[in-house]
């Protein structure tokens, strides 16, 4: 039985004696144990002038043999290097079957550091301590792409965004194929309502992740919110419609902002003229139950009621004076016009 399987990542050896110890040792597994069974070649990965083992994306159908025999090859050469990390998915019909982060695990102390400081990332009020840990990894490896963007979301925390930006640009000088650091250059342009530039990275972001990934998500509707603020309507309908239409399960972070989504696409098919669909949008937006989105039942009843009008739908006045009696200012002032 075939399965896809999708294989990104990027290890750095770091000095010459390292490098060709890894690159003797798996060629030696291929010729004596593995054989036909590793499907990325020796040529495809290593690369000697850098010193490092990198799969940009691989993508293919293998079988589940295969795959885990090739993902513990490159977990073994993950023991030899000072840095990176490589993600590995199996994936049957759209599920995640297996997933692999291969990264470097052993005495060296920049790994060490780094593993600390990792830790010391989720710990509140840690993040003067894990500063220091992911310094002292950089400090004794400068190419640790993973350290760098741990430090620019301590950084980005605790507000330092200049810092943060100059981390974040300096992991993906090292390894372009680490999706959070795009998103989270994205958060720090938003912030200084860079849209274009949030936008580019959003698409990074986008393109380094896959759609089995919470971030895949995040960034889809980040990217949207920019679309809007730039009044370009088909772009943010685009992704707002892909947005709308995963079925996210109970425990994925993205399914809280589902209300928000269908009201602000709602929202954007009226600027397109598509008032009936904008119509349908609301009423799954009223179908969820409230949460701290921004948004109140009274928005999304005025929104309603104008797309209903546009329309040329029965009920319009009704959902206006509903979202009037909810507290909606715009509602308010709507009725006094109706009148």
């Amino acid at each position: 039985m075939y399965l896809k399987t999708i294989i990104q990542g990027r290890l750095e050896f770091g000095t010459q004696k390292s490098y060709e110890k890894v690159t003797k040792m798996f060629l030696q597994r291929i010729e004596t144990y593995y054989k036909s069974d590793v499907f990325l070649k020796y040529e495809d990965i290593f690369k000697d002038d850098e010193l490092s083992l990198e799969v940009p994306r691989y993508v293919a159908q293998v079988t589940d043999k295969a795959f885990r025999t090739t993902t513990g090859l490159l977990g073994y050469c993950a023991q030899f290097a000072i840095a990176g990390s490589i993600r590995a998915w199996l994936i049957n019909e759209g599920e995640i079957v297996h997933f692999e982060t291969l990264e470097p695990d052993s005495d060296k102390g920049a790994v060490q550091s780094f593993v600390r400081g990792r830790k010391l990332v989720k710990v509140r009020g840690k993040e003067s301590e894990a500063i220091e840990a992911l310094s002292n990894a950089i400090e004794k490896y400068d190419r640790h792409a993973q350290a760098y963007e741990r430090r620019a979301k301590v950084n980005f925390m605790m507000k330092n965004y200049h810092d943060a930006l100059r981390d974040y640009n300096k992991c993906i000088g090292i390894d372009p194929t680490i999706p959070t650091a795009y998103y989270g250059k994205a958060k720090i342009h938003i912030l200084r309502e860079e849209w274009n530039e949030a936008i580019a990275n959003l698409d990074e972001s986008i393109k380094k992740s896959i759609a089995l990934q919470t971030l895949y998500w995040k960034s889809r509707k980040l990217k949207a919110e920019c679309h809007i603020q730039l009044k370009e309507w088909q772009k943010a309908a685009f992704d707002l419609k892909l947005f709308t239409n995963r079925a996210f399960k109970a425990d994925n972070p993205n399914k809280f902002w589902l209300r928000w989504a269908f009201f602000n696409y709602g929202v954007v098919l009226m600027e397109l003229e598509e008032f009936t669909e904008a119509m349908k949008s609301f009423d799954k937006a009223l179908n969820i139950p409230e949460v701290a989105d921004g948004l109140n039942e009274a928005d999304i009843l005025t929104y309603r009621g104008l797309a209903k009008q546009k329309a040329g739908k029965n009920g319009y006045v009704k959902d206006i004076k509903d979202a009037a009696s909810k507290g909606g200012k715009k509602a308010k002032n709507l009725l006094k016009s109706l009148k």
